[in-house]
C-alpha cells in the first residue's frame, strides 16, 4: 500500500514531536497552538488504535509502539528525501541528516577532522558522529555510514575501500633490548603481549603468515584494554609488544620510539572501508561523504608518504 500525503504528513509531524519531546516546542516550530498539537496527536493515536506518547506535565516520552512507528517513519522520510534529490538534479547540493559511526580512537583522531572539513564544503548536511568499540547491528538502523577496518562480514551492506592499512607488531627499543627480538612467530609466546579487546576479533590470538605458511599464536600479557591508544602508550612505556594499525604507530616508528617486530610476516588485512546499507546507495549525502572521505584519506596518506598518524 502506498502511503498517502496525509500519512506522510503524520510521519513528519510525529518525528518532529518525538525529537522535540515537548508539545509547546513542537507548537512553536510549526506555528500552532499547544492544543492543536495535542488534538492532532490524539487523532493519530485514534486512527492507529495505539498510544504513541506518554504525557507528563512537562515532557512526553515515546511508547514502544511509538518507537516502532518512529523508526519506520524516519526511514521512509529519508528515502523520500533521497529519491527527490536523485531525480530533481544530480548537481543539487546534498542536504539532510547523516549519521556516521566509527571506532573510538580512529573516530577522534581522523573521522572527526574529516567531518569538520566535509561540513564546510556541504553546509546543508547535518552530521551526527557516533563512536563505539564494535559496529552497530544493521537491524538497529542506527547509522548511515560506518568507517571500519577489514572486510565487512555482512552481504547486506556496501563497502568501499577508502584507504589501505596494515596491522604491525611493534615494541619500544628498551623492551626489546631487555627481552630480545622475536625471530619467528612462536617466539611471541615468551613475550609480554599487550591485548586489545575490540570488535569480533578473537582476543589474545594473533595470526601471522609468510608466503603460503600461516601461524596462529596464542599470546599472553599482563595488560589489556579496549582502547587502542592506551595500548600503544603502554608499548611506548616499554611494557611489551602490541599489534596495531599502521595509522596508529607510523609516527612512532619513524621517530624510533617504537621498533617493528617480525617485519617479514603479514597480519590479517585491515584496510579502511566506508560501509553503508544497500538502501542508502542512492543517498546524495552518503555518496558525497564517501567520495569526500576517499579523497581526504588519499591526500592524508600522500602527505605522510604512505604512513599517517594514529587511529
Amino acid at each position: 500500500m502506498i502511503a498517502s500525503s496525509a500519512t506522510l504528513s503524520e510521519m513528519a509531524f510525529f518525528s518532529l514531536l518525538a525529537r522535540s519531546a515537548s508539545f509547546s516546542g513542537t507548537a512553536r516550530e510549526l506555528g500552532m497552538t499547544t492544543a492543536a498539537i495535542s488534538k492532532r496527536l490524539a487523532q493519530m493515536e485514534a486512527r492507529l488504535g495505539v498510544q504513541l506518547l506518554i504525557r507528563t506535565t512537562r515532557r512526553c516520552s515515546v511508547t514502544h509502539e511509538g518507537e516502532v512507528y518512529l523508526s519506520h517513519a524516519r526511514r521512509i522520510l529519508v528515502d523520500i528525501e533521497d529519491m527527490e534529490q536523485l531525480v530533481t538534479s544530480s548537481a543539487m547540493a546534498p542536504k539532510g541528516l547523516l549519521r556516521v559511526n566509527a571506532t573510538l580512537g580512529f573516530g577522534r583522531s581522523h573521522v572527526a577532522p574529516l567531518i569538520s572539513r566535509f561540513v564546510k564544503s556541504h553546509p546543508d548536511v547535518q552530521v551526527q558522529l557516533q563512536l563505539s568499540v564494535s559496529p552497530p547491528p544493521l537491524t538497529e538502523d542506527s547509522f548511515d555510514v560506518c568507517i571500519r577496518f577489514g572486510e565487512p562480514p555482512d552481504a547486506r551492506v556496501i563497502a568501499r575501500k577508502i584507504a589501505p592499512n596494515r596491522r604491525l607488531l611493534c615494541a619500544a627499543p628498551a623492551y626489546l633490548a631487555r627481552r630480545g627480538m622475536p625471530k619467528v612467530p612462536h617466539d611471541l609466546t615468551q613475550h609480554n603481549c599487550i591485548g586489545i579487546r575490540q570488535g569480533d576479533d578473537a582476543y589474545g590470538v594473533w595470526r601471522l603468515s609468510a608466503g603460503k605458511r600461516s601461524e596462529t599464536i596464542k599470546v599472553r600479557g599482563n595488560l589489556s584494554t579496549s582502547d587502542g591508544e592506551i595500548a600503544v602508550n603502554w608499548a611506548l612505556d616499554g611494557h611489551g609488544i602490541v599489534m596495531r594499525a599502521e595509522w596508529d604507530v607510523a609516527k612512532y616508528l619513524r621517530s624510533g620510539r617504537l621498533q617493528q617486530v617480525l617485519e617479514n610476516y603479514r597480519t590479517p588485512p585491515a584496510d579502511i572501508h566506508a560501509v553503508y546499507p544497500q538502501r542508502h546507495q542512492l543517498s546524495g549525502r552518503v555518496r558525497a561523504f564517501v567520495d569526500f572521505a576517499a579523497t581526504y584519506f588519499e591526500k592524508t596518506s600522500t602527505r605522510a608518504a604512505g604512513l599517517v598518524t594514529d587511529w
